[in-house]
């Protein structure tokens, strides 16, 4: 009965009322938060494109090329029985296609939309390189064929083979040095011992008049070395220094002196540009010069200038064609002794600090190929980047 003892006979006393108790107010908004993403989750749960309506299968697509006033109709089926709708935004990036699956689902997919050639491109000629594996393999875009065989060309999207075969260097502003040993091609020995010791920074320049070049050039990328193509011209003492055959000469026409080069040039494919051997009176000599290096610089290439005359016109020509070009600061090997070279290197750094950079040329003997291998270690240790040649080439449209 629940009857209090203490209470008067037939009397029960009234059970005493509890307090209500006060809930804090941040558990009450803690609660409807609560509430609010559950019912959100919820949602989400039942509505196949949150935050977005859904697109109707038989909702027209307007036309990526135009933008506006063009409509096409959906797509057909997607794969099973699910309906596919393609939509592209006028101002977006991309065309989007949505599947509606059997189960209500809805995919979407993202591509970019299809250029209609009209509005304005964009050309990246970075030194964007060469994957390893594929650096002894021309780019069939910066390929020409011709009777005198392949020859360079700048590729349709601007792209110049000076970029495309350029090895990569750090894009540090420090102290940079480029070393380039010539004469690759011209001995079996001398060809395979620089490629096989030299370190893979410093750049070769193969003699057009060599032989086996494709196979030197297919080894020498696989390496790692950037390349040049070394093309004879004449020198004030031709012909007691004769430089081989098919030299560019003086005394050749136009047509002749590029036809010439030409047949140089398609001796092998992935260089980064071109560079003299001998040629101080033809360099000199602006009538038959200018032409030459007119061509060279169509063709996407760097000219490199050995150095050895005072005399040469090729600043003033890269300049005004607007094309890449360096000049070489320092003969290494005019003595062929170790002891030489490695001065003579010493006397490269030297030029490099006071400038920032340098160029030193030389030959595949065997002291020197000796003495660039020594001095190499030596050089990173003090801070010094060995590139390629054609990251200290200026480009003159820049």
């Amino acid at each position: 009965m629940g009857a209090d003892l203490h209470a008067p006979l037939g009397q029960d006393r009234k059970a005493a009322k509890r307090p209500l108790r006060r809930l804090p107010v941040s558990a009450i908004f803690g609660g409807i938060a609560a509430l609010s993403i559950l019912g959100l989750s919820t949602y989400s749960a039942f509505e196949p494109l949150p935050l977005q309506r859904p697109i109707p299968a038989t909702e027209p697509a307007q036309d990526a090329a135009s933008g506006a006033g063009k409509t096409t109709p959906a797509a057909g089926a997607a794969d099973g029985n699910g309906q596919t709708m393609a939509n592209s935004r006028p101002l977006g990036g991309a065309a989007v296609e949505r599947t509606l699956t059997d189960d209500g689902s809805v995919v979407t997919k993202f591509s970019p939309k299809p250029r209609d050639g009209k509005g304005p491109v964009l050309i990246d000629n970075r030194n964007l390189g060469q994957e390893g594996r594929l650096a002894a393999l021309p780019n069939d875009d910066l390929i020409e064929e011709t009777a005198e065989g392949r020859l360079p060309v700048v590729g349709p999207d601007g792209q110049r083979p000076v970029d495309q075969y350029a090895r990569p260097w750090s894009g540090a502003r420090g102290t940079r040095i480029a070393i380039v040993v010539g004469g690759i091609g011209l001995s079996q020995t001398g060809s395979l011992r620089a490629i096989r010791d030299l370190p893979e920074e410093v750049t070769l320049a193969f003699a057009s008049t060599g032989n086996s070049l494709s196979r030197w050039m297919q080894e020498a990328r696989m390496k790692g070395h950037e390349i040049l193509l070394q093309i004879p011209l004449e020198p004030f003492d031709y012909p007691e220094n004769d430089p081989g055959r098919g030299t560019l000469l003086t005394s050749d026409r136009p047509e002749e002196s590029l036809k010439k080069l030409h047949q140089a040039l398609g001796r092998i494919t992935n260089y980064t540009g071109v560079m003299n051997y001998m040629g101080g009176k033809f360099m000199s000599d602006a009538s038959v010069f200018e032409p030459v290096m007119r061509d060279i610089g169509q063709r996407g290439l760097l000219f490199l200038d050995d150095g050895s005359t005072a005399r040469s016109l090729t600043d003033g020509f890269a300049k005004a064609i607007g094309m890449p070009y360096a000049d070489g600061d320092l003969l290494l090997d005019g003595q062929p002794e170790k002891q030489a070279v490695l001065a003579k290197l010493d006397e490269l750094e030297r030029i490099a600090r006071r400038n920032g950079q340098a160029i030193g040329t030389a030959s595949a003997f065997d002291e020197t190929i000796a003495a660039v291998r020594e001095w190499s270690e030596e050089a990173k240790a003090r801070g010094i980047e060995i590139v390629g040649v054609s990251a200290l080439a200026a480009d003159a449209v820049e």
